[in-house]
């Protein structure tokens, strides 16, 4: 994979694409491969940014093939050994989450920009991010901050270098990912976005109201025929409900969000449905600030 390069306004910016790089017109790179869509930005010296870019494409490389080797394990929720970084830290990401049904899948995003943002980050860089999907891993040196859009609404959350936050993520029935519960989205904090992206996941299935009518549900793999949901019911729609209904599945997400946050596995959620949100935990939102992510 080769990015190529023009130095403009004293800044590198990448020009030309090739088969799975390319630039953005603002200058943020793009990777993309298969389902894997990444946006990137780093903030720095020139020279280092341009590394850093590099360094990002360079891992990217192999890195689908690598987890398609896996594929029939990620997609079990058996307690498995891999050989490949990101399958262990999709492994380690959901482990914490069982006995429930998890599989590995429910951490990709996350792990892949996790894995791609540890390659960018070096000397010279600021601050930086890897978007994969709404799925945010995060780099900040000391005294940075980096503002981030939360899916789906108009609110911001600040995360500054001294938290151990440095992973963002969002899931839902609505998000491109397969939802066993019914809440618009779901956005975490965690340490690591592997981490964040498991426990959105988890939290989301827990919005829920069981057995009511106006929710429909279908067999997972009747949307996706390879899912690692297999024959799960999955949420395809939702109808009105009542705010008694919205504060009582919001209640389910919320506790659910509470135990994960005591334990330490994420620092807070923010959970919607149909107009209405929860928090729970460690979440600094803000309608007042502009997203850099």
């Amino acid at each position: 994979m080769t990015v190529a390069w023009v130095n403009r306004s004293n800044g590198y910016l990448c020009q030309k694409e090739s088969a799975f790089a390319g630039c953005l017109p603002d200058g943020r790179l793009h990777l993309q491969e298969g389902p894997i869509d990444l946006v990137i930005k780093a903030f720095g010296e020139a020279s280092a940014v341009k590394a850093g870019y590099a360094r990002a494409a360079a891992r990217f490389r192999g890195l689908l093939a690598g987890l398609v080797a896996d594929l029939p394990g990620l997609r079990s929720d058996a307690a498995l050994v891999f050989g490949n970084p990101i399958a262990q830290a999709m492994a380690a990401a959901v482990a914490v989450h069982r006995p429930a049904f998890i599989t590995p899948m429910a951490a990709v995003a996350g792990a892949v920009a996790d894995a791609v943002l540890k390659a960018l980050a070096g000397p010279g860089i600021r601050r930086a991010y890897v978007n994969n999907g709404g799925d945010i891993a995060l780099y900040l040196s000391p005294g940075e901050v980096l503002v981030a859009a939360v899916a789906g609404t108009e609110a911001r959350v600040r995360i500054g270098f001294e938290g151990a936050v440095r992973g963002i993520a969002t899931s839902g029935w609505r998000g491109r990912s397969q939802s066993l519960g019914i809440a618009d989205a779901v956005t975490v904090l965690a340490r690591t976005a592997a981490e964040a992206d498991a426990a959105a996941t988890m939290i989301a299935n827990a919005v829920d109201l069981p057995g009511h009518p106006g929710i429909i549900r279908i067999p997972a793999r009747e949307v996706k025929p390879d899912s690692d949901l297999g024959a799960r019911l999955v949420t395809i729609g939702v109808g009105h409900l009542t705010r008694a209904e919205v504060a009582r599945a919001l209640a389910a997400g919320a506790a659910h969000a509470q135990d994960l946050t005591q334990r330490g596995i994420i620092a807070g959620t923010a959970v919607f449905l149909q107009s209405e949100m929860r928090t729970v935990g460690q979440m600094p939102l803000s309608l007042a600030e502009a997203a850099h992510a």
